[in-house]
């Protein structure tokens, strides 16, 4: 009779990393970034790892650090425990009834089971998604200083180091003169060859939309992320349709039921898609296959992941036939320090994807422990 591996045990820790700079959005202003960092071990001795984190605690949605760790700790243990690590399909199965909602603590879990049965076959995580269809995927980068002056010159620096050509602009925060005018000098700044998008982050209602995007849309800009509240499709479907620069839906889309519901409206002719709000790797490519279906274009987005949850994204988008407008997951970028063994490779504006078995990365061990929020605790599982 064939042996089974099952789940020993699934391990959690709040981790609390420094960025690089202030990093503004419509809704927070970052100096730090905290990753859930799950770690389930296997009864046949292996440890798969997963991340999950939000943006600015709960200012971008409903679910937080914290939160993720109570739901997988109290909730999810229990139930996955003693369940078959080599069958992700059935076991991720399990929660659905019993688990509402919680996709980010879904995902995290999903990856490390990913990520653990790779090592267990001697595959790339891509591998158990079907193959990869890129060995590398575009990444823009995000100028987020709120100064102008300063943001062209960190892009231009970026260009000459062949790390990103394409560059997105978080606006929302100030008037809409103020938002148009710092695009505008940026835009000045980096000449019209540079390709620029922006995002709202659903700040703008949808008279402002109306004239913010008819000015940006005279500046060249490439794209517009979620313009207006997420839960007004009738608006973003109006603005998709008045406008010839691309709408973009990011909050507005989680899952496969999303992507469909928006594409059946029309209310977007792209959509970035991201393993945290669809519940996991293989629900990311289920809502991808929605979107390629309606002839929708996909981004490959982020919530500022670290490397973990980054290159977890690359493996899905790697397996994507389609990925138009590329990616941002430069998260990793936009950290002091990270807490794996290896940072990941960026080179020629693209994030390298790793071939060896699993995710590619693994834990350091010594920096779990520096920047834990609970020093004290049980230090997670980790590789040798």
């Amino acid at each position: 009779m064939s042996y089974t591996p099952s789940i020993e045990s699934i391990d959690t820790v709040l981790v609390d990393l420094p960025t690089i700079r202030p990093h503004k959005l419509a809704m927070a202003t970052m100096s730090h970034q905290t990753l859930v960092v799950v770690s389930i071990r296997t009864t046949d001795g292996f440890v798969g790892i997963g991340e999950a984190t939000t943006i600015g605690g709960l200012a971008y949605g409903e679910q937080s650090p914290e939160g993720i760790k109570l739901a997988i700790d109290t909730y999810i243990s229990p139930l996955l425990r003693g369940a078959d690590a080599g069958n992700v399909n059935a076991t991720m199965q399990l929660l659905v009834s019993p688990i509402q909602g919680n996709s980010f603590a879904k995902s995290a879990v999903e990856t490390a089971l990913l990520d653990a049965h790779g090592q267990r076959l001697g595959l790339p995580v891509h591998a158990l998604l079907g193959g990869a269809l890129r060995t590398s995927l575009p990444v823009l980068w995000t100028l987020a200083s709120g100064d102008a002056t300063r943001d062209v010159d960190e892009a231009l620096a970026l260009i000459e180091a062949r790390r990103h050509r394409v560059f997105k602009l978080k606006i929302g925060r100030r008037s809409l003169a103020d938002d148009v005018a710092h695009v505008a000098a940026i835009r000045r700044g980096l000449g019209g060859e540079v390709m620029l998008t922006v995002d709202v982050n659903q700040a703008w209602d949808e008279a402002t939309a109306v004239r913010g995007i008819a000015s940006l849309e005279d500046l060249g800009v490439a794209l517009i992320e979620q313009p207006i509240s997420r839960r007004n499709r009738r608006g973003l479907a109006r603005l998709a349709d008045r406008f010839d620069v691309p709408v973009m839906a990011d909050e507005a889309v989680h899952d496969a039921q999303d992507a469909f519901d928006l594409a059946a409206d029309g209310a977007a002719d792209v959509y970035a898609l991201k393993i945290s709000q669809a519940g996991g790797l293989w629900p990311t490519l289920r809502a991808a296959a929605v979107a390629d279906a309606a002839g929708v274009g996909i981004y490959g987005g982020t919530l500022l992941e670290g490397s973990i949850g980054s290159i977890a994204a690359a493996h899905a988008f790697s397996a994507c036939p389609h990925m138009t407008w590329g990616t941002e997951l430069f998260g990793p970028l936009l950290l002091k320090d990270d807490v794996v063994t290896e940072r990941l490779v960026y080179r020629d504006f693209e994030l390298q994807l790793p071939q060896g078995p699993g995710l590619g990365v693994r834990l350091d061990a010594n920096k779990i422990d520096f920047y834990r929020r609970d020093r004290a605790s049980r230090p997670v599982a980790v590789t040798a």
